[in-house]
């Protein structure tokens, strides 16, 4: 999944709600629709939430 965030085109400095809104453009329209996939969705959102955070550590970390 992490390939997945990397082409999602935000940047470390971008806000959480701009990772999510990314990554709901990268699912397709029945996808987002589909109730019987909100599990599945959430679960997306938080992975690239999770790498989202993950990015912002190594910068602050490293001070880049």
């Amino acid at each position: 999944m992490h390939g997945t965030y990397l082409c999602l085109g935000v940047t470390v400095w971008d806000s959480d709600r701009t990772v999510i809104r990314a990554a709901r453009r990268k699912l397709t329209r029945s996808a987002r629709r589909d109730p019987a996939k909100r599990e599945a969705r959430k679960q997306f959102y938080r992975e690239m939430l999770e790498h989202h955070a993950n990015a912002q550590r190594l910068v602050a970390e490293f001070r880049l």
